[in-house]
């Protein structure tokens, strides 16, 4: 690893092996991050683990979906057709699955706020984390740009009183105070928001089985639309146009690595986010796409797509269709609330991968302040900051702006999700080199080693198979740029820094696999934990599986 590596001492922990060892690790512990050091040194002022179970579970299960499911599934529908959002979703979903596996086990025992950005760097090579870390935060500073567009347009619904250039400016404006609240006050925040959203599209559901059936609107529709224009809008073209929409609208299932080095109990914790996450977001990604593709036509003139002058929900549209106008109004407020919490996560993930990037040598030295909350306030300012050029959608169409900013994030996340499978794949023949048992991990990924194998070839044959329309006659110089721009520039990055700080491809035996391990839980915690009333569980587990 580079010379450069400075890990933050509030992320790790070496590993402890009894009961005495562990006390007197949490009394360093302690005496090392005491909130006096914190406000003293806020260029090494550790986050606080205040994030619960709870907390983990509602913010990787309705974090992500925010305007870019609820508004995006109108540009794949466009592009794919019913049957085609379907293929890609349900394939891009098992990716995810082993993704997600990979993830939580190295999370689990793991758990620090760098997360796979720092697992690259310990597991594979600095300069590979280097460009990851990038890579990410670019991922979510154009999401995040996203969303600010997609509330932009969607409240036009309403009211164009408001330009929509008013509209973003008042959203960047409340994500940045939201975020400034600390940790603890997002995790309640998005676990509550988390739980309208899920509450709202089974409603949705619900309704649109109506709709279908015929008990609710002028008319019975069926599957008539699978028929006439038909099931797919353009054979295989459009299913791979429809690929790198449904890895945007996935990205942040991987959040749960970033959200377990602030979470009180992530041995607990992180097993049970990722075991839930998974198929709970199939069930409503999944759900989301079929009941659309049921109520509306892939070539209905106000679904969003790169020809369209206009800009909704498939949602909305579909309610308003039916004669539901109140329940569409609803579905549009849905979308605003969706917009807060998914800003919320956006600029959450896009500090968090900052502040690790800035202690380690890898960003400007400035970003890695935090104050005495524990919020890295800079590192939320200068990701806010470069979210402004969702402002440039102002002098173009809003579909061909919508469209370039799905498409490049898009991309970013198979990046991603293929350094994760590598770094997994690492540190699993780490443990063997250096003596380790695999079966004594708290959390063991799924159909290891074949599951991860196989999602690394997926996404890096996604990442070139995604763009590849653009060499259809007649060849599309922009579409190209905009699909492949980011590969170049990843490569470029990890060859300068490498060739720089002269890194090297870290050695198995020589892996770092103790650093960050929390192994037990305070008593504090366990005492919480037994206080904590288990009514939410319950009804959680009630609504979303």
């Amino acid at each position: 690893m580079s010379d450069k590596t400075d890990y933050n001492a509030e992320e790790y922990a070496a590993p402890v092996n009894n009961e005495v060892d562990a006390k007197s690790f949490r009394s360093r512990d302690e005496s090392n991050h005491s909130d006096e050091e914190m406000v003293v040194d806020p260029m090494h002022a550790p986050l606080k683990r205040q994030l619960q179970s709870r907390h983990l579970q509602m913010i990787a299960i309705g974090g992500i979906i925010g305007p870019g499911l609820l508004v995006g599934s109108g540009t794949a529908l466009n592009e794919g057709g019913p049957a085609g959002v379907l293929i890609s979703f349900s394939l891009v979903g098992i990716i995810v699955f082993f993704v997600m596996q990979a993830l939580g086990e190295m999370a689990t025992i793991i758990p620090v706020s760098g997360s796979f950005v720092e697992y690259a760097q310990r597991f594979v090579d600095d300069a590979l984390a280097f460009a990851l870390g990038w890579a990410y935060w670019y991922l979510w500073v154009t999401v995040l740009a996203n969303e600010y567009n997609s509330v932009s347009l969607v409240i036009g619904y309403w009211t164009e009183v408001v330009p929509q250039w008013g509209w973003i400016l008042i959203f960047w404006v409340l994500f940045l105070f939201l975020s400034n609240l600390g940790v603890l006050a997002y995790g309640e925040m998005e676990f509550w928001l988390s739980l309208i959203k899920v509450l709202s599209l089974i409603v949705f559901f619900i309704l649109a089985i109506c709709i279908s059936a015929g008990a609710i609107g002028p008319r019975k529709i069926g599957f008539a639309y699978w028929h006439d224009p038909g099931a797919f809008a353009d054979s295989i073209n459009g299913v791979a146009k429809t690929f790198v929409v449904a890895g945007t609208l996935y990205a942040g299932t991987e959040m749960v690595g970033i959200t377990a080095g602030e979470s009180s109990n992530p041995r607990k914790a992180v097993p049970i986010a990722i075991r839930q996450v998974f198929w709970r977001i199939m069930v409503f990604y999944i759900g989301t796409m079929f009941f659309i593709g049921i109520l509306l036509p892939y070539n209905d003139k106000h679904l969003l797509g790169s020809n369209s002058n206009t800009a909704s929900s498939p949602l909305t549209i579909a309610l308003t269709e039916a004669g539901i106008l109140p329940a569409a109004n609803l579905i549009n407020a849905l979308i605003v609330v969706s917009v807060i919490s998914a800003g919320n996560s956006s600029l959450y993930v896009a500090s968090r991968t900052m502040l690790f990037m800035s202690r380690n040598g890898k960003a400007p030295r400035f970003i890695g302040r935090t104050n005495s909350r524990g919020v890295p306030w800079v590192a939320l300012i200068f990701s806010n900051l470069f979210s402004c050029i969702v402002f440039l959608s102002q002098g173009s169409s809003a579909g061909k702006v919508y469209s370039a900013l799905i498409t490049l994030s898009g991309v970013a996340t198979f990046i991603v999700w293929s350094v994760i499978c590598v770094a997994h794949i690492r540190f699993r023949r780490a443990l063997v080199a250096q003596g380790q048992d695999p079966s004594t991990l708290p959390y063991k990924a799924s159909l290891y080693p074949w599951g991860t194998y196989f999602s690394l070839a997926a996404n890096v044959f996604l990442i070139f198979f995604q763009g590849y329309t653009c060499f259809l006659d007649p060849f599309s110089a922009t579409d190209f740029v905009i699909n492949y721009i980011l590969l170049p520039v990843f490569v470029l990055f990890v060859v300068v820094y490498k060739v720089w700080n002269k890194t090297k491809v870290v050695k198995l035996e020589e892996m770092d696999i103790w650093t960050g391990r929390r192994e037990f839980v305070d008593s504090e915690d366990e005492s919480l934990a037994k206080k904590r009333p288990e009514w939410w569980s319950r009804f959680v587990n009630v609504v979303v599986g």
